[in-house]
């Protein structure tokens, strides 16, 4: 049984180092996230800005990369009192345990129950898990133990002779969890210890409030709330230096007004809630996730969200593009009978993070457009003013007869950006990325809001309003969706893209 309690360490040790790795990987994935737009407004693209990171962004990468130090070390350290705590669970549980029925090794069985449990808990973002009131953090664990029982429990009835496997199944998770609030409480305290421990946070509030804010945050530091005031000096050192994160209170009307200037500042919004020995806004905690406030702003990507939107991008455009090159190829042949010229149309647009999207399109547009457009918007006023607040014309002159209008109003010339997918430019779904003219409508701000997310081949405005919406709601529509991206929600504009597509209303 030695051997089999060597091994169960050993392997679990390598489940932590494989969570660990993979949480750090996410990290380094949203450094990208918060780099400077390396490409000037209106300029075009110059060799280094293709090449990748620019010469500032490459002497600010290793000071992301140890701003996440302390946050990795805290998942190591979480990851690893977890695994203490099943390998404590193991011994406890090892004079007690059945003989293996036949064809079955309960050791593996184990540790692989002990690692499932630790992605579970992974993905409820237990890791570190700031910002959670104590019983939450026991009901995401209750539950995560759950999920992993009730699959070890459909299996061990499939097995056959697997009914022996219950009471070690249920023991070695019970006990496991039994254990883990004591061995987490060690690893934060080894964390606090090392200085690792929590993430900085500005506090907006009152001159009454803020101090005993401050005070609170200190003394139940097991939120991971490192709190500071909002200071002139804090002002003056930039959002580079200065905590991410502004907890604000309800009572400060005139803080709240300035909401939009706080939003340009930090990476999120927290709203607090009532805690334990606090009341402040009367938010009650179990209404908002188990959370010590609502979270009002993100002002960059999620990074668990990332390798899974991706892995849904690459299923849909690999064979969506293997599907759709026929009806590709028959269209560049109908634009090339008609027009001649090039049959793709590929321009440099803004992408994610500033850096450049070659856009392919089919062309649905004459050799000349720009010289036809040029001239309709000088002769005729309405139509300037139609561009001017759509950048579309119902009625375009430049628009090639009979296969241009049929492309554009299914959204068919899109499809060659399935190779801007494949590539990683751009996404499934995201905000579509708009030619400079079109971008230099849109505010400063929301410009670089756009940048913190990867451009979509379809979006929420387009399964909405299409064609049909002007600027300040196209600008709306984008907002909403990055404020609240998440996989469902990609997953509804996914689903409603193809009606959309179909009804071919609002498209030209």
């Amino acid at each position: 049984m030695s051997e089999v309690a060597a091994s169960l360490f050993t392997s679990c040790a390598e489940t932590a180092r494989s969570s660990a790795d993979a949480l750090e990987n996410a990290s380094l994935r949203t450094a990208s996230d918060v780099l400077p737009s390396a490409v000037p407004e209106g300029s075009k693209t110059n060799s280094a800005a293709d090449a990748g990171l620019s010469m500032r962004e490459w002497e600010r990468l290793p000071t992301l990369l140890i701003d996440r130090l302390p946050r990795l070390a805290t998942q190591l350290l979480l990851i690893a009192g977890d695994v203490g705590a099943y390998f404590a669970a193991y011994f406890v549980l090892l004079p007690f345990l059945p003989e293996e029925p036949q064809g079955i090794e309960l050791d593996r069985i184990l540790l692989l129950l002990g690692a499932a449990s630790i992605i579970v808990f992974a993905s409820e973002a237990l890791y570190p898990g700031y910002r959670f009131y104590g019983q939450e953090h026991l009901r995401r664990r209750t539950i995560g133990t759950l999920k992993v029982a009730g699959l070890a429990g459909i299996g061990a009835i499939l097995v056959p002779g697997g009914w022996p496997l219950a009471f070690p199944i249920v023991g070695f998770l019970g006990l496991g969890l039994a254990i883990q609030p004591a061995t987490c409480h060690l690893a934060r305290r080894l964390c606090r210890m090392l200085g690792v421990w929590g993430e900085r946070a500005v506090i907006i509030a009152g001159p009454n409030r803020a101090p005993i804010l401050t005070a609170h945050f200190t003394q139940c530091w097991q939120y991971g709330i490192r709190p500071e005031s909002l200071s002139s000096e804090s002002r003056r050192r930039g959002r580079d230096a200065a905590a991410r994160i502004a907890l604000i209170t309800g009572d400060t009307a005139s803080v709240l007004d300035e909401l939009t200037a706080a939003r340009s500042r930090f990476s999120e919004i927290v709203l607090l809630a009532d805690t334990p020995k606090l009341r402040i806004a009367g938010l009650r905690p179990a209404d908002l996730n188990g959370q010590i406030g609502i979270r009002v702003a993100f002002g960059n990507r999620r990074p668990g969200l990332e390798w899974p939107r991706r892995l849904m991008d690459l299923a849909i455009a690999v064979p969506a593009a293997l599907l759709t090159a026929p009806l590709v190829m028959a269209a560049g042949a109908a634009i090339y009978a008609i027009d001649g010229g090039p049959i793709f149309f590929r321009q440099a647009r803004e992408g994610l993070s500033g850096k450049p999207v070659h856009v392919l399109k089919l062309r649905t547009m004459y050799k000349d457009a720009e010289r036809r457009l040029d001239s309709v918007l000088r002769a005729d006023p309405a139509m300037a003013a139609e561009w001017s607040k759509h950048f579309k014309l119902r009625k375009d002159p430049r628009i090639l007869p009979v296969i241009g209008h049929l492309l554009r109003s299914t959204s068919l010339d899109e499809l060659p950006q399935l190779l801007n997918v494949l590539a990683g430019q751009m996404a499934i779904v995201g905000p579509r990325p708009f030619p400079g003219y079109h971008l230099s409508a849109m505010s400063g701000e929301f410009r670089k809001k756009r940048r913190s997310v990867t451009p979509g081949l379809t979006g929420l405005w387009q399964i909405s309003e299409r064609s049909s919406a002007d600027l300040d709601l196209q600008c709306q529509l984008d907002d909403f969706y990055i404020d609240n991206r998440s996989l469902s929600l990609d997953l509804h504009i996914l689903l409603q893209t193809i009606p959309a597509v179909f009804r071919r209303d609002s498209a030209y």
